[in-house]
């Protein structure tokens, strides 16, 4: 079996992450929960910045929150001297509350609104990367208004598509995201932001999808994207001080998967942007990238109590947890695989084959279609590998189960970083129905 970053086998024959005891984790803090492993978030940010200063440029390594936003994970982030990349006003909030440098603060989203706008504008963070013409003139308007001036990046959908799901793949041509590179629209976008006397124009963005495993698309993007930024030169006078290239790199969710190191991705991304740089006689622009997954994913791990089996005779056996889609959706949204062990029987061989259903009231929610473990008793705890990333940040309360809570561990020690939530949570907002009651 495979075990990420701190992960292993104790000599009690328990699963132990950061040097805390399974066991002891779901004793204090109960099951579900999501355990991060902070020595593996630590080494991956340091392998990214560490590929740019080896390489003497300037860059910006942005962790993309929306993989999992909390005050504790912000404030890590901050520690590792990494960027931020929000795409809501509620990951702003968090940001802003975790004490986080506004001016490396990055604001994405293809929909920002008003209100959204605003609060970048009022807490004066560093870039707005804006998607669309309604944006440039919402954008300008509430500049205009407040006599504050904004940096932004032009997010540009540069016609690569990445080798990745549907769902999560967002640098081809037909996209809710950006600007196309190719029909004309970019040009348009370019000549608006320049015309306003509150935008700035620092740069261009891509992101090309998610779960990507080769450097290919990276390349690829770079090069259309300086072939546009040598005609924008001449027709604009324009030149990007910035070229974000995005994130998406990939994590092993399974023995299927076979990622790069993050220092490989970056050297890659650093060599095309040399090579284009030289071929079109450019100074080399910041490079800026925004990993989220690669930061988190596999820090990632999520505890359960297995309750009830079920045997369907020659054909399967389940065994249901005590959470599911409410806590993690992608199984059923991405299709996703992930890896699992028995975390109190770790060392005893696993030779079962069962597979793991959520709680919720739903057939499709299925966490992990045959794996092999211990002949599974009530009671046993499942560690689900992985799901560092797209697991807190997506869980929901579906079929009102409240979600769950999340606890670092380092050096043998665990800290609580979000309770638990509460049935009394669950309704704090419902308000009672009075018949007969006229507005």
């Amino acid at each position: 079996m495979f075990l990420h970053g701190t992960s292993r086998q104790n000599k009690l024959g328990h699963l132990e992450i950061g040097g805390v005891d399974a066991l002891y984790l779901v004793e204090h803090y109960g099951t579900p929960l999501y355990v991060y492993d902070v020595a593996l978030i630590r080494e991956r940010a340091k392998s990214f910045k560490q590929a740019f200063i080896d390489a003497d440029l300037k860059a910006q390594v942005a962790y993309a929150s929306k993989a999992f936003s909390s005050v504790a994970m912000i404030q890590l982030a901050e520690q590792e001297g990494l960027s931020l990349d929000v795409v809501s006003g509620g990951e702003l909030f968090t940001a802003v509350s975790a004490g986080f440098p506004a001016d490396r603060i990055h604001f994405h989203g293809n929909n920002k609104s008003r209100e959204e706008l605003q609060m970048a504008l009022d807490h004066q963070i560093g870039c707005i990367v804006v998607d669309n013409f309604h944006e440039i003139s919402l954008l300008a308007e509430l500049c205009r208004k407040s006599g504050r001036a904004m940096d932004v990046l032009l997010r540009i959908t540069p016609g690569v598509e990445a080798h990745t799901h549907d769902y999560i793949t967002t640098g081809q041509e037909d996209s809710k995201f950006g600007f196309d590179l190719h029909n004309g629209q970019i040009e348009k976008a370019i000549e608006q932001v320049l015309q306003s006397d509150h935008i700035r124009l620092l740069g261009v963005h891509c992101h090309i999808g998610s779960q990507i495993f080769d450097t290919a698309g990276f390349v690829l993007a770079a090069e259309k994207i300086f072939a546009k930024l040598n005609e924008w030169r001449e027709s604009f006078g324009f030149v990007s001080e910035v070229l974000n290239l995005g994130g998406g790199f990939g994590i092993r969710y399974t023995e299927e998967d076979e990622p790069l190191h993050p220092a490989v991705y970056v050297e890659k991304i650093i060599e095309a942007v040399k090579e284009n740089a030289e071929l079109y006689a450019f100074d080399i622009p910041e490079i800026w990238i925004e990993p989220g997954r690669s930061l988190v994913g596999d820090a990632g791990t999520t505890l359960y109590t297995i309750g009830s089996q079920k045997e369907v005779p020659g054909t399967r056996k389940y065994a249901a947890v005590d959470g599911g889609m409410s806590d993690n959706i992608r199984p059923a949204l991405y299709q996703a695989k992930y890896e699992a062990v028995s975390a109190n029987r770790i060392s005893e061989h696993h030779d079962t084959t069962v597979s793991i259903a959520g709680k919720c009231c739903e057939s499709g929610d299925m966490l992990i279609w045959d794996i092999d473990l211990p002949e599974v008793k009530e009671g046993d705890l499942l560690a689900v590998f992985c799901t560092g990333a797209y697991g807190y940040s997506m869980a929901n309360n579906y079929n009102r189960i409240p979600r769950p809570a999340v606890v670092f561990v380092e050096d043998g020690e665990a800290h609580l970083v979000i309770k638990r939530e509460t049935y009394e949570d669950i309704v704090k907002l419902d308000l009672p129905f009075k018949t007969g009651v006229k507005q």
